[in-house]
């Protein structure tokens, strides 16, 4: 039998979402701590977000004093209507797509490696997490000196004996050169979080398994992969977030070049404002890749919170 109560005369009823014997001043107290956080990360992101906003409805142009005035939603419409931003929208979802499949896969595959005991494994893991640590513009520099230099670069002399001549990498591969650097950095990230969820599985639902005669590719596929799928997911979401903003590593390895061949959003945005002055237009950019990046990111985290709970979030 339910039973049902009801609140007393007088009494304020209590929500569902508030927790029993929480008054409201107790839940502010509480928060209390957390508000010159809130405060600055309001601060130092919202307020320049508002900036940009007005600026996106200006036309002015540095290099024309005076030239300044309200254009409304011009400058929205040049946006769209920009061969070269569309070209460079592109690039940067070949960029990040191909950076977060070939790395998923990439840590995956060390991830199942370091999921076995071997001698060293602990020496091989903090190695293989190096990359992730190395500071981008660094990161960026070595792979373009010392990598794919077409005179003094190894990856030319490790192909010599195949016949490889002194190719520069960077000029004929632009977007792949920036790519490889990417993926570089970013596969020790996911090979840390597939291991981790490698190692949260349950170990006899696999002896199970071997008992019942499954082999290991079965193993891996009806078991391990589905398990792995939550956190494969989460990875994907958070690399592609993150990349959206890469500037560095174009900026340092290829200058965009040659044309807007690896060029992204991000350093798209920055040769119209710094180096082409448009202020307006640059900030119209930027408005709408940040629209475009929430909009994705909160449909994406939205179904990765739909994986973990196994229900849908409440409207």
């Amino acid at each position: 039998m339910t039973t049902i109560t009801t609140p007393r005369p007088g009494t304020a009823p209590v929500r569902a979402h508030q927790k029993p014997g929480i008054s409201r001043a107790e839940g502010w107290r509480r928060r209390g701590p957390l508000l010159p956080a809130l405060i600055f990360m309001i601060v130092i992101t919202q307020v320049p977000f508002l900036f940009t906003l007005y600026y996106s409805t200006q036309s002015w142009n540095l290099v024309r004093p005076g030239s300044r005035h309200f254009n409304g939603l011009n400058n929205y419409i040049d946006v769209f209507q920009d061969a070269q931003f569309r070209t460079v929208a592109v690039n940067t979802v070949i960029m990040i797509v191909g950076t977060v499949i070939i790395s998923v896969i990439l840590g995956l595959l060390l991830a199942l490696l370091l999921d076995r005991a071997f001698l060293g494994r602990g020496i091989v893991r903090t190695l293989l997490i190096t990359p992730f640590l190395v500071t981008p513009v660094a990161a960026a520099l070595v792979w373009k000196t010392s990598m794919f230099d077409p005179v003094f670069g190894i990856i030319n002399f490790v192909l010599s004996p195949l016949g490889v001549g002194q190719i520069d990498w960077v000029s004929r591969f632009p977007m792949a050169a920036v790519m490889t650097d990417l993926i570089w950095q970013w596969t020790p990230f996911m090979m840390l979080l597939i291991l981790a969820g490698l190692q949260s599985m349950p170990r006899d639902i696999l002896e199970a398994g071997r008992v019942d005669g499954a082999h290991a590719f079965q193993l891996f596929r009806e078991i391990t992969l589905p398990h792995l799928r939550r956190f494969i997911e989460l990875g994907a979401v958070l690399g592609a977030i993150y990349l959206v903003n890469t500037f560095d590593a174009v900026y340092m390895m290829t200058q965009g070049g040659p044309g807007v061949a690896s060029s992204n959003l991000p350093f798209y945005i920055y040769q119209r404002a710094f180096l082409g002055f448009d202020i307006g237009q640059a900030a119209a950019m930027g408005v709408v890749t940040v629209i475009a990046t929430i909009a994705v990111s909160t449909l994406a985290l939205r179904l990765i919170f739909t994986s973990f709970t196994g229900k849908e979030e409440a409207a």
